[in-house]
Formats: structure tokens, sequence, C-alpha cells
């Protein structure tokens, strides 16, 4: 398992290498001009153009994106164009929202996705229907629309939760858990389905494996051949699909921030953007690609776990 998870790391560099030129390429081809942001539009050509040489944007594109990449790999990704902040710095400021929308989604994912799935599995019937049936409406419904109709009914009508904002662990578990209950529905509604049609498909293939008709004809308890041995063959699948599901939810809690005002780094990102901010762009997507990275290698520690074979190679 060692040599998979070194495997993994070696690819990670290029791959954050890779994510960053492409980023730095599309950010700098956009119209936008920071130097004219940061003066307006009463600046002079000359003004313009000395506020570009001190912020290295009349260099060519490749030496600037080498020059940017030389300080990332000291730990350093460089200051906001605009205020001047380093970039760790703000991310550091905004990470706490986004991390703990994400991790509580992904919780409430995979306990109602297992759940539901397997209660389709064991049933079939109506609960197999209602499974499919989450899975199309999460994909067919964004989440952000899900989140203006959650505010609409909890937050205006029946006023019993926050409509936005976010309040930090500091401020309480109570104060913290109220404000992200509504964007973690949010942000889960349109994976919980996914996961669920998985979870029912693979233990519908587990459960009439030959595997479990002999542990059934051998005589072991109906609980201990679905949770002990059907659940963890199904684990294997379900495990992929949550990295998928991940990914996902990276690009969705983007809108679903804004949709609650949650100050977190997707917000920093579109400001970022907006004002074609490139450090503060590159920062946020080196540090989404490290969650990425860090969630993958810890499923794949569980995939090789409930998989022995993997742990073999």
């Amino acid at each position: 398992m060692l040599t998979l998870l070194l495997k993994r790391l070696a690819f990670s560099i290029p791959l954050i290498i890779l994510v960053s030129l492409m980023t730095f390429l599309l950010v700098s081809l956009s119209p936008t001009d920071v130097a004219y942001t940061l003066l307006g539009a009463r600046a002079t050509p000359e003004q313009l153009e000395a506020v570009r040489e001190q912020l290295g944007l009349n260099l060519p594109l490749w030496q600037q994106y080498a020059n940017w990449l030389v300080s990332a790999v000291q730990g350093d990704l460089g200051s906001s164009l605009l205020n001047g902040q380093p970039v760790l710095v703000a991310v550091g400021q905004r990470v706490e929202p986004t991390v703990a929308l994400l991790v509580l989604t992904m919780i409430v994912t995979s306990i109602i996705g297992v759940v539901v799935g397997v209660a389709g599995a064991l049933r079939g019937g109506w609960v197999a229907r209602l499974t499919d049936a989450l899975g199309l409406i999460g994909v067919a419904v964004p989440g952000f629309l899900i989140g203006l109709a959650l505010i609409v009914l909890f937050a205006v009508q029946l006023k019993v939760l926050p409509p936005s904002g976010y309040s930090g662990v500091a401020s309480g578990s109570g104060p913290w858990i109220r404000t992200l209950i509504l964007p973690v529905i949010a942000l889960a509604a349109g994976s919980i389905g996914l996961i669920a049609k998985q979870v029912r498909a693979a233990m519908t293939d587990a459960l009439s494996s030959e595997y479990v008709r002999n542990l059934t004809a051998n005589g072991f308890r109906k609980s201990s051949i679905i949770y002990r041995h059907a659940l963890r063959s199904a684990a294997v699948p379900v495990l992929a699909m949550m990295g998928v599901t991940l990914v996902g939810m990276l690009g969705s809690s983007v809108f679903i921030e804004q949709v609650f005002g949650i100050p977190g780094i997707g917000g920093l990102a579109v400001q970022a953007t907006v004002a074609k901010d490139l450090p503060v762009i590159q920062g946020v997507t080196v540090i989404y690609v490290l969650i990425v990275v860090v969630v993958n290698l810890l499923l794949d520690i569980a995939y090789a776990l409930a998989n022995p074979k993997v742990r073999i190679s």
C-alpha cells in the first residue's frame, strides 16, 4: 500500500503544475487589465505602464509563470495585486468555512447515500425507485436552485434557520451548525442520489454473488452477511464514486457559498477572477487541487483496506 501512495503522490506533482499552468494561461488571456482596475479610467498610459512594470505584468508570460512557480515551490504563493495581502493569508482566513462545508457535506452524503442504497437493494420496489428518482433529481437540478428554495422555505416562511452568513466554530457548535444546515443540504442533494444508486447497484451484485450464496447456505446470519461481507464488497466501487463526487462538490461549493453568503474560498476565487488578481486565482487553484489530492489519498487508503488485492500490489 505504501508503494501505491507514493505513486499517487508522484503523480500529484505534475498534476498541480499542469492545473496551475492552465489556470495561468486562461486568466492571462482574459481582456481585463489589472492596472486599469487599480488606477481607474482617469489614469494616463504612462501611469498604467508604470503599474504593469511594478507588478511584473510587462514580462513575457513564460517568465511570469516561471517566477510564480519558483516562489510557489518555496512556499510563497505571492501577494494579491489589488491589496498586497499574501495569498496564503487571504486563503487562510477563508479556509475554515469551505472545509467545514465540504467535510459535513461528505459525511451527510455518505451516511444518507449508503443507508438509502442499502435499503433499496434489500427491499426493492418503491425504495429502489426512490433511489433512482433521487439520482435523477441530483443530476437534473442545480444545487444553487435547491439552495434558493431552501432559503425561501426555512428562512423566509418558517423562519427557523438563518438565510445567509457563517458563524465560525469559535462562536459555538449551535450557531455553527445552524448556519451550515441549509448549505450542506443544498450541496449534498445533488450527490446523495448518485451515491445511493451506486450503493444499491453494488449491493445487489454482491448479494447475488456465489460467495454470499455460500455464506447463506452455511447458516451465517443475514445481518452478518449484509453488513460484514456484502457491504464491504460493495464499498470498493462506492469509494471510487466518492472521489468523483468530491470534485463535483468543489465546483458546486463556489455557487453555494455565493447563494448563502458564506465567506469561503469560493467567494475569494470569484472576487479574484473578476479583478484578474492572478496570484490569488493561482493560489486558490493550488489549494483546491491539494484538497482533491489529500481526499483522494484518504480514499485510496480506504480502498486498499476494503480491497486486499490493492494492498498486495
